[in-house]
């Protein structure tokens, strides 16, 4: 029996190689990558609005990888209980006046591991209402009518009772908070798993975003709904957030990225994201003859049909502030950055390492190109060792 079921698992193994190189084929990139960093397996977060958590705890487990230690897979549900539980106490305490979503941000996952620890997987899988996957509608819509009627005060005074139970849905749909538990041999409570077996300083890491509404080099609250924690980050020019991103590339550190998923030029089938440019007059000569003849139409539909790379904006940080201030880049997806990588005519991409399962051509990854990152960003989240040291002069970290 056993024979047979390694057997099976080989032709399934061998399938799905042959699938995804046919997929690359059919979509007509050819990738080549030219940094690859440690990354866990891609997790699927389903039908849950917990990008953030997943992200940024793919990030951490990177970190331990960097460090020498093996990769332990984290709870993404605990981290979104516990910051689910806090979210509550402050909308309740500002009379419903903040954003109360399954949404978050990198800091969340910092904030969650500094006050109240980390714990595996194995210990809190935070599936206890009947399912395999992630399914959080219900969930997330009793959580919400729960704390509105509590701000609605319909006894004119706050009662006891509350909170507990508020985090009785939690507690059903999630499980209770583990007090203590085992993991290879050890004892261990959530506070002591993220100093002892976790070990990462959460005062290491910072996010840095670039925008001109407020000062270069200066922290400032980023202006986004899901930001509840109402959490700083670093602003620098354009062109410093790429070489950030780049030179903790370089180090061997990833970057845990924020970005607006939304826009045409992104196929997550397909695991490419880029800004095409619509305009001829944008294009180098070299490209007008390929681009230039072809009608608005056709032009149109051969950019975003993925087949191949195509010429892209050149973008600049006025585009990018202006997308911004209408709203036309929105904190839609957390990913991890884990690479970099080139396309068959030289041009650079950042390996993504993302939540969605592993069902796209690059088996749960993308490559995002360099004018969609520069575009599209809105944070990312990165080791302070990591930023060039003319930078971190500039921004006067401690």
């Amino acid at each position: 029996m056993r024979q047979i079921s390694v057997f099976l698992t080989a032709l399934f193994t061998i399938g799905l190689f042959l699938n995804v190189q046919a997929q690359e084929q059919d979509n007509g990139y050819e990738f080549e990558n030219i940094i690859d960093l440690p990354a866990t397996s891609v997790k699927d977060q389903n039908r849950s609005g917990t990008c953030w958590s997943f992200a940024g705890l793919s990030f951490l487990e990177s970190e331990m990888m960097r460090k020498g230690k093996d990769a332990i897979d984290l709870s993404e549900m605990y981290i979104v209980k516990k910051c689910y539980m806090d979210k509550a106490r402050k909308y309740v305490r500002l009379h419903g006046n903040l954003n109360f979503s399954p949404g978050g941000a990198f800091h969340d996952v910092t904030y969650v591991m500094k006050n109240y620890g980390l714990v595996p997987q194995s210990v809190f899988p935070g599936l206890s209402y009947g399912t395999e996957e992630h399914v959080h509608g219900e969930m997330d819509k009793l959580l919400k009518n729960h704390v509105k009627g509590v701000v609605k005060n319909e006894n004119n005074k706050l009662s006891t009772a509350w909170k507990d139970s508020y985090k009785g849905i939690l507690d059903a749909y999630l499980g209770e908070d583990p007090k203590k538990f085992s993991y290879n041999g050890e004892e261990y409570t959530p506070e002591s798993f993220a100093q002892e077996a976790v070990d990462l300083n959460p005062n290491n890491y910072v996010e840095i975003t670039s925008y001109t509404h407020q000062p270069f080099y200066e922290q400032f609250i980023i202006k986004l709904p899901d930001n509840w924690l109402w959490g700083n980050v670093y602003n620098v020019k354009l062109d410093e957030l790429l070489e950030i991103m780049h030179y903790s590339l370089e180090e061997g550190y990833t970057v845990a990225w924020a970005s607006d998923v939304s826009e045409k030029g992104f196929s997550y089938k397909n695991g490419v994201a880029v800004v095409p440019t619509e305009d001829p007059q944008e294009m180098s000569d070299k490209q007008k003859d390929k681009w230039g003849d072809m009608s608005k139409r056709e032009r149109l539909q051969k950019l975003y049909s993925f087949n191949g790379p195509v010429p892209e904006k050149n973008i600049t940080q006025a585009m990018r502030q202006k997308a911004y201030d209408n709203y036309n880049t929105t904190d839609d997806h957390g990913m991890h950055i884990t690479g970099l990588a080139e396309d068959q005519n030289g041009k650079e991409y950042f390996l993504v390492k993302n939540s969605w399962d592993t069902t796209n051509t690059y088996n749960g990854y993308l490559y995002a190109s360099e004018a969609f990152v520069k575009y599209k960003t809105m944070s990312i989240m990165v080791h302070k060792d990591a930023i060039p040291e003319d930078i971190a002069d500039k921004l006067d970290m401690e």
